[in-house]
C-alpha cells in the first residue's frame, strides 16, 4: 500500500479484499469509489453494515439468513411442507428463488465435503436434514448440488444418509441449458445431457 494512505483506508482495503472475488487491487479501487462518493455510496453502506450485523439470523429450522427466525420461506404456510430442496449454501436459495420454479421448503448445509479441504459430514447441517426428512409429512428430498465432485461427493453421501427415511431422493437434471449451443458447451455437459434425455 502506498504511504500517502493513512491506516483507516489500508483498513478498508484490507478487509475489501477479503470479500469474495475481489483482491487488493479490486478491494482498492472499490475502497477509492466509496471514498469519492461519501455521503451516496460509503455512509449508506455503512448503515446497511450495521443493521444488518444487528438484525440477520440464521434461521434455525433451513439454515438461511433473514431478519425473523423460522426464515420467511419456513413462516410460510403456502409452501409445500413436504418438499425440501438441499443447497450448498444461502446464495443457492436465493437463486432458486429468483427463478420462481420452486415452491417448497429449503435446507442449507452449510458447505459440501471436502477431503482436500478438510471438510467432512460433522462440519455440514447433515443431521439436522435427516430428522426433518423423517417427518412424515415429508415425501421428496431435492439435492440441489453444484455439478462439482465435492458437490456430487456429498450427494451421493446424503442419499446414503437419507436411505433410512421413508423419503424419495432426486438430484436436479443437468446438461444443455436454455439457450445453449452445443458447439460452445464442456464434453462433460453434453455427455450428462445425452445421459439425461427424455421423450420428446
Amino acid at each position: 500500500m502506498a504511504a500517502s494512505a493513512g491506516p483507516e483506508i489500508e483498513r478498508l482495503i484490507g478487509l475489501l479484499s477479503k470479500l469474495p472475488g475481489l483482491g487488493p487491487r479490486s478491494a482498492r479501487r472499490a475502497a477509492l469509489a466509496l471514498l469519492k462518493r461519501r455521503d451516496q455510496l460509503l455512509l449508506p453502506l455503512s448503515d446497511a453494515l450495521s443493521e444488518a450485523a444487528a438484525r440477520v439470523k440464521t434461521c434455525s429450522v433451513c439454515g438461511s439468513l433473514d431478519t425473523q427466525d423460522p426464515c420467511a420461506v419456513c413462516s410460510d404456510g403456502s409452501r409445500d411442507a413436504s418438499l425440501i430442496c438441499v443447497v450448498e449454501e444461502v446464495g443457492a436459495l436465493w437463486a432458486m428463488e429468483r427463478a420462481g420454479a420452486f415452491r417448497g421448503r429449503y435446507h442449507v448445509l452449510g458447505g459440501l465435503l471436502s477431503a482436500l479441504d478438510g471438510v467432512g459430514p460433522e462440519a455440514l447441517r447433515v443431521g439436522p436434514l435427516v430428522a426433518r426428512a423423517s417427518d412424515p409429512a415429508v415425501r421428496e428430498v431435492i439435492l440441489a448440488l453444484p455439478a462439482t465432485v465435492d458437490g456430487q461427493t456429498t450427494a451421493h453421501y446424503l442419499a446414503e444418509r437419507l436411505s433410512g427415511a421413508d423419503v424419495t431422493v432426486t438430484m436436479l437434471a443437468r446438461g444443455v441449458p436454455v439457450g445453449g449451443e452445443l458447439d460452445w458447451l464442456d464434453d462433460g455437459t453434453i455427455a450428462q445431457a445425452m445421459r439425461a434425455r427424455r421423450p420428446a
